[in-house]
């Protein structure tokens, strides 16, 4: 009974349990080269024979690009190819195998690192098995995340091209003991980057001789061209940029009564900066050349802050105290007429008063008068003309009285008669009337000079804020044409500003 248990314990196991499938010829094949291989030794048939390894690699992802410290981070298979005499078989001996796999610290391999790695472990390829034929032929695939140092140049910025180098080279095996053939990179299964868009790899053998060794060491360098997509650059950063200096022009349109016209130049100012202060974070911290957003944020800033100056003295004409200094005759001449005459600015229209005429007719009356032709006189200078002949007909009155201090009158009659004075009672009466006449005159005198006064002043203040719209057009103009011309020099002087624009933000 215990052994049909036993036997049914068996043939459970052997149907659940994998076995291994590797055959007899296999096992005795890698018995057989690896009975007597060494693995620290070069697998060639005369020491003085150069062995030709063959390296290429597959680009499968960018993974990043840090500008501020200057590191590619890729996703690479290597591929390493070479010849090693001490792996050969005949096929017809061992039948069944066409290839071996060996872990890589059983045979030989080349010691291929990264030079310009800027990884930690410095070597990251991750050591996998090496596949080998019946001629010696051996494949080594080792995949990496690989951290490279490159020398990034932000000089185009966010239009910039980038070359990256990542140098393959043996690290013990001189060029008399090991050589090294370039195969092309492989970019048939890469990764779009968000970011960045692949232009190419190039591949170049280089040999240097370095001072430790008098012979020359061989290399492989992979070139990686990238270029920058400026979408994400163009909508969070170019456009708001020009936005804002577009919104810095409106401030001449605002009007000098406007309390809002310097607090918008300096909201958009402090707009920049910030802007600014992100595009420092982004860029790295060098002082080898100025990138192009910079130049073109720092150019929109100092246009920005001179139509804050420009501002200030446009408010310093508008608010100009009439009691102060007058228009200078070289500003009148420079801003009231040639400015205006090029802007097509017209001075606001001026009433002009006509002179009265004075003390006509018989009797000392007299008739006031104001051209018909002409525009209607302000009051102050009505009432001018008023107390003008009011003065007049006083002073030509008391000129015909005979006493100094009566006032009297004559009487016009019929012809011949004789001339009659006003009654001795009436005199004291008319004293009085003539005191207060004066005293009313003298008021409205005073009046009136307030009034002649006021209309004066009121004339400066309107010619010294024409002035301040005449300088606002004008800094309207000059910024405009500023703004268009900077713009468009910056951004165009990048090599490939027409194919970022068409590829990224046009598509």
């Amino acid at each position: 009974m215990d052994f049909m248990r036993t036997l049914l314990l068996f043939g459970v196991v052997a149907c659940t349990v994998e076995v291994s499938l590797q055959g007899a010829n296999e096992q005795r094949l890698y018995k057989d080269l690896l009975m007597s291989y060494n693995p620290l030794v070069r697998p060639v048939d005369n020491d003085s024979q150069i062995l030709t390894v063959e390296l290429g690699l597959s680009l499968m992802q960018i993974l990043d690009v840090d500008e501020k410290n200057k590191i590619l981070t890729t996703n690479i298979w290597l591929k390493m190819n070479w010849n090693d005499s001490y792996l050969q078989w005949n096929q017809s001996e061992y039948p069944g195998v066409s290839n071996m796999r060996f872990p890589y610290k059983l045979i030989w391999k080349p010691d291929i690192m990264l030079y310009n790695s800027a990884d930690e472990r410095f070597d990251v390829a991750s050591p996998t098995n090496i596949i080998t034929d019946p001629t010696g032929l051996c494949f080594y695939v080792p995949p990496g995340i690989f951290k490279s140092t490159c020398e990034i140049n932000m000089r185009w910025f966010p239009f910039d091209v980038q070359r990256c180098e990542l140098k393959f080279g043996s690290w013990t095996y001189g060029g008399w003991s090991l050589d090294l053939k370039l195969l092309d990179a492989d970019t048939s299964d890469y990764i779009p980057n968000g970011e960045w868009d692949l232009v190419e790899v190039q591949g170049k053998k280089n040999e240097r001789v370095y001072a430790c060794c008098p012979e020359p060491y061989p290399d492989i360098t992979f070139t990686l061209v990238m270029r920058r997509r400026t979408l994400f650059y163009g909508l969070n950063l170019l456009i708001p940029c020009v936005v804002m200096s577009t919104l810095a022009l409106f401030v001449f349109l605002l009007p000098a009564e406007s309390k809002e016209k310097i607090s918008l130049g300096i909201t958009v100012l402090l707009s920049l900066a910030v802007l600014m202060l992100v595009v420092a974070d982004i860029m790295p911290a060098t002082s080898g050349s100025v990138p192009l957003m910079a130049q073109f944020l720092a150019t929109t800033i100092l246009i920005v802050a001179l139509s804050v100056i420009a501002t200030v003295v446009v408010l310093r004409y508008h608010h100009h105290d009439p009691d102060g200094s007058k228009m200078p005759k070289w500003t009148r001449i420079i801003l009231l007429n040639w400015c205006a005459w090029f802007l097509r600015m017209k001075p606001p229209s001026e009433e002009r008063v006509r002179s009265a005429c004075h003390a006509k007719g018989t009797r000392g009356s007299t008739d006031i008068s104001a051209g018909t032709s002409g525009p209607t006189p302000t009051n102050s200078n009505m009432l001018y003309v008023g107390i003008r002949s009011l003065d007049n007909i006083y002073h030509s009155t008391a000129a015909t009285s005979p006493d100094s201090g009566v006032v009297s009158g004559r009487l016009v009659g019929l012809a011949g008669e004789d001339e009659m004075l006003h009654p001795a009672g009436q005199s004291s009466s008319v004293k009085t009337t003539e005191k207060e006449l004066l005293s009313i005159l003298d008021e409205v005198r005073n009046i009136s000079k307030f009034l002649r006064v006021k209309d004066e002043n009121e004339s400066l203040c309107n010619e010294w804020k024409f002035a301040a719209s005449v300088i606002d057009r004008l800094c309207l103009v000059a910024f405009s044409l500023m703004t268009i011309f900077c713009t468009t020099g910056i951004l165009m002087s990048a090599p490939n500003f027409v194919e970022a624009i068409s590829k990224d933000l046009l598509s």
